[in-house]
């Protein structure tokens, strides 16, 4: 079984507008979750959203590395999970940058279970919500606007809420 999330994508913006969706507390509550982000080495902060089952809604964060504008990496600690996600930016063409997303460190049962819920979520938060944001940063207004209070993770969590309503047989 795979042990991490490993995603690349490209959007068709200069890699410091992607980096300041990345290192700004404003920008990732519009398409993450809210937050007391600061782009500092060292710095410890959260994630809030709506709890659901399983997940009491905060995700305990620390930026243990950041070489702007190419690379952060975060702890990322939530029930059930400790694990580091890291965003690796470059170049991928005239006004395109590529962005990997790599979370890594799911260890045992439970953290397999969070893992699969996260990897189902973390492609339409990267794909859809990011996408807009960085839409909305330069003006373009194209597609749906990322809403206001973490609705992105919540969809992962949609997921999770799915499995469990599932009957068994």
């Amino acid at each position: 079984m795979k042990a991490d999330i490993d995603l690349t994508v490209t959007y068709p913006h200069p890699i410091g507008r992607v980096w300041a969706a990345l290192t700004s507390s404003e920008a990732l509550a519009a398409w993450l979750m809210p937050n007391d982000f600061q782009p500092v080495v060292g710095h410890r902060f959260t994630f809030r959203t709506k709890p659901a089952p399983g997940f009491d809604g905060i995700v305990r964060c620390q930026v243990l590395e950041l070489e702007p504008p190419r690379r952060i990496v975060w702890s990322w600690a939530a029930t059930k999970i400790d694990t580091t996600v890291t965003f690796t930016l470059e170049p991928a063409g005239e006004q395109l940058t590529r962005l990997r997303m790599h979370q890594v460190g799911f260890a045992g049962l439970g953290a397999q279970i969070t893992r699969r819920i996260l990897a189902s979520g973390w492609p339409g938060i990267l794909r859809e919500r990011l996408a807009a944001r960085l839409d909305s940063a330069a003006g373009l207004g194209t597609g749906p606007a990322p809403d206001q209070g973490g609705g992105g993770w919540r969809a992962c969590l949609t997921v999770f809420r799915g499995w469990r309503q599932t009957p068994s047989k």
